[in-house]
């Protein structure tokens, strides 16, 4: 009976780590498709409406800031991508923890860029939806209601990507300062 039991080969336990690059790979695509989504709805958003005898439009171009956070979503979109090639390099050949600071690096620009274009956008949709009476700036989303919208889906989007690339960043500080096995 000892002899058959020893005969038998158990699965070998899943490793942890094939289980962090598979979720880390993960949550790269998945934060390249919201920034890229969230570029996408502030670069199509756009509306035009009959005011009181005027043809109005209304153009995510028409403020600096909307533009900053388009572009800055679509530059961390590339970025994103670019470091998911670097991570799947990475998980198939153990790399130095050098390179793995550098990942580090690179997902906290990504991060500060995201937050910066959010900030942004909030700061201009805030006063687009609500005005700002002291300056003089009167609300237009009551007019131009589904160019809003659709700022308001891009902005989620990217507070969205914003929560994956900070996730990320922990991710590769921790990686950065893991012991190679």
């Amino acid at each position: 009976m000892a002899g058959v039991e020893s005969k038998i080969t158990q699965n070998p336990p899943p490793r942890p780590e094939k289980y962090a690059v598979a979720s880390e790979i993960g949550l790269r695509l998945t934060a390249s498709v919201a920034s890229l989504a969230a570029a996408w709805m502030m670069f199509t958003s756009k509306q035009s409406v009959l005011l009181y005898g005027i043809q109005m439009e209304a153009r995510y171009s028409d403020a600096s800031a909307f533009k900053f956070f388009a572009f800055a979503n679509l530059i961390a979109c590339v970025l994103s991508v670019e470091s998911l090639f670097v991570a799947i390099i990475f998980a198939r050949k153990r790399s130095e923890l050098n390179n793995y600071f550098y990942l580090f690096l690179h997902d906290l620009v990504v991060t500060t860029l995201v937050m910066a274009g959010c900030a942004a956008a909030t700061a201009i949709g805030f006063v687009g939806r609500y005005g700002n009476s002291r300056a003089g700036w009167m609300p237009i989303c009551d007019h131009f209601a589904r160019f809003c919208d659709r700022l308001i889906i891009s902005v989620a989007l990217s507070y969205f990507s914003l929560v994956l690339y900070l996730v990320l960043t922990v991710i590769s500080a921790h990686n950065s300062r893991k012991p190679l096995l």
